[in-house]
């Protein structure tokens, strides 16, 4: 029997990015992510290919000069340092495609209820500048491009473990997009920017804590706004096992994170489009598994036997 699956965005190119050796980003990720939902058995035909957007897109949302600069190479030496990655043909070209991909994510979410993108989450990204590895940001932009396209109200919720502050600033005079974020408040980045709606966390925060302030949150939010799209940054740097976070929620916990975002929407028959968001750890298969999470939440609710696949 055909199994219902979430529509499913990915490109090969998301791993496809040659950085230093011991670079702390785990750009490998992406290829072991679709890796492994192939290995349960996800049929290829469940993803669609991401399309990169071009300049003329971009530049509706980013600085023009700035997009030039990253495009031909000219940017500056201590701007890239900030963004964290050395230049190269190939990064700009990724960060389109996963643009791209977030995007597409968004417009499946309108017709299949939840779809799930394996990249995105560049939320240090401002208007004319990047960092801490986001060079534009895939989630402004695509609720942009969403509110352009007769999409009234929208919903970002941001729960990576370091603010979304490329985001905050970016969406400062929209009304028409929400941005929240739930984070560790003593975290990256140290000089935070104002949401409208932000919750630091504590680093000793516990999981039954953390999932009430999650929980709490989305019934405000969902029930105030009334949105009209959900897009959801599944961040697991919030583990305690992770290396960048500083917060200590286990992977029971980061599941129940992601199953109570998605089944929220879904109740209240809000579409919403998850990006992995971030994730640092050196060991990429435990990583993975992290990540994982996301998917067997959105199995679960579909109904799908690949749930039961995936160990929480």
């Amino acid at each position: 029997m055909p199994q219902a699956l979430p529509a499913m965005l990915y490109h090969p190119c998301y791993s496809d990015l040659q950085l230093p050796e011991r670079h702390r980003y785990p750009i490998t990720k992406y290829r072991r992510l679709y890796q492994s939902l192939l290995d349960i058995g996800v049929p290829p035909s469940a993803f669609t290919e991401s399309i990169a957007v071009n300049t003329a897109q971009l530049a509706q949302v980013h600085c023009p000069a700035y997009i030039q600069s990253l495009q031909d190479g000219s940017i500056d030496a201590k701007a890239m340092r900030r963004i964290g990655f050395p230049w190269s043909a190939e990064l700009f070209e990724r960060s389109l495609h996963s643009l791209g991909g977030t995007l597409q994510t968004a417009q499946a979410a309108l017709h299949s209820g939840i779809a799930l993108h394996l990249s995105g989450g560049y939320h240090h990204a401002f208007y004319a500048e990047g960092s801490g590895f986001c060079l534009f940001n895939d989630l402004v932009f695509t609720a942009k491009t969403m509110l352009n396209h007769g999409v009234d109200k929208i919903l970002l919720v941001d729960l990576d473990v370091h603010q979304g502050d490329g985001s905050a600033v970016m969406l400062a005079d929209e009304p028409g997009i929400i941005s929240c974020s739930i984070h560790c408040e003593k975290n990256f980045p140290y000089r935070k920017q104002r949401s409208d709606w932000d919750l630091g966390l504590a680093k000793e925060c516990t999981d039954t804590e953390y999932l009430d302030s999650v929980q709490q949150s989305l019934y405000s939010l969902l029930n105030w706004h009334k949105p009209d799209l959900v897009i959801y940054d599944a961040g697991v740097d919030i583990h305690q096992h992770d290396e960048l976070g500083l917060l200590t929620i286990s992977t029971p916990a980061l599941y129940q994170r992601d199953l109570l975002v998605l089944q929220s929407c879904v109740e209240r028959a809000i579409p919403v489009a998850a990006v992995i968001g971030g994730g640092y750890q050196r060991n990429v298969d435990a990583l993975v598994h992290l990540h994982l999470q996301l998917f067997k939440a959105a199995f679960t609710l579909l109904g799908s036997h690949f749930a039961s696949e995936i160990e929480t």
